[in-house]
């Protein structure tokens, strides 16, 4: 089988992306995934996304699989590419007025919206604070799990969960650049606390708007951007008061800016995608 795929990347956050909308179900399997996605014997990538056909309330239905095969609810980087391939898709490279998609994911419809600058904005929707809508066992279901200690490799970390459709544990330190996230990053995804593992931020506060973060995904490791974790985290910055409602997050690929919205309680995420290159494996 021959897949054509266009390769995108959210501030190094990279993507095979698959036009999928002939039919529901995804081209190829969670392992051929795992393939495409290895960085020496593939394409390489973070992960795939399939632009597949519409509901009746959306215009598109995004998949996604990891690069260890498995599937996650949402991707903030990933659905602004998938916005710029849809367009592409669609021959509209050169936009005169602002384009918006509704997408359905896992996580419910999230609503991106290509910008006259090439930014591409996204309504993240509502966070879930609650623990059972993590989930953790952190704290009781209907608790918030705001600055609760966690005890990880021998230290104990003050910890914030938020879901913005996937679960993102937060936690703030001195200085980023200090973590060893290769060594501390499985060790929180794997926690026997997370049931269905986590993603996790480790933000260090700047000033009360810009934040700087390094990210373990669940399912893809050590990232250059995650879009749901800078919205999670700023969440957890106002939770916590280091943060206002309006953040840069600096993270090792380039910036992002996230409004939580006093008039909705939604996340607004604002940032780049870049296409690479297209090809057929």
């Amino acid at each position: 089988m021959t897949i054509q795929f266009t390769k995108y990347h959210g501030l190094g956050n990279d993507f095979i992306l698959i036009d999928n909308r002939h039919q529901s179900e995804p081209l190829i399997t969670p392992e051929q995934a795992v393939e495409l996605c290895d960085r020496n014997f593939g394409i390489g990538a973070d992960g795939v996304i399939f632009a597949l056909p519409r509901t009746s309330t959306t215009d598109y239905t995004m998949r996604i699989f990891n690069s260890d095969g498995s599937e996650p609810q949402m991707c903030g980087n990933g659905i602004r590419c998938l916005a710029k391939f849809i367009a592409e898709l669609e021959n509209r490279q050169q936009i005169t007025d602002p384009v918006s998609y509704k997408i359905d994911t896992l996580a419910g419809v999230i609503t991106p919206q290509l910008q006259l600058d090439g930014q591409v904005k996204v309504d993240m929707g509502l966070p879930r604070l609650l623990a059972q809508e993590i989930p953790t066992t952190l704290a009781t279901a209907d608790e918030k799990v705001i600055n609760i200690s966690l005890e990880v490799a021998g230290q104990s970390w003050n910890v914030t969960c938020v879901s913005m459709g996937n679960p993102h544990c937060i936690t703030f330190v001195e200085d980023v650049s200090a973590i060893k996230l290769g060594e501390i990053g499985p060790l929180f995804e794997h926690h026997s606390v997370f049931p269905e593992r986590t993603n996790t931020e480790f933000i260090q506060v700047v000033n009360r708007n810009y934040i700087k973060m390094r990210v373990w995904e669940r399912g893809a490791g050590a990232t250059l951007a995650c879009g749901t974790g800078a919205c999670a985290s700023v969440v957890a910055g106002v939770l916590t008061g280091n943060c206002d409602f309006v953040v840069t997050v600096e993270l090792p690929g380039g910036c992002l800016d996230i409004e939580w919205s006093n008039h909705d309680q939604h996340l607004y995420m604002t940032g780049p995608a870049q296409r690479v290159f297209s090809g057929e494996y």
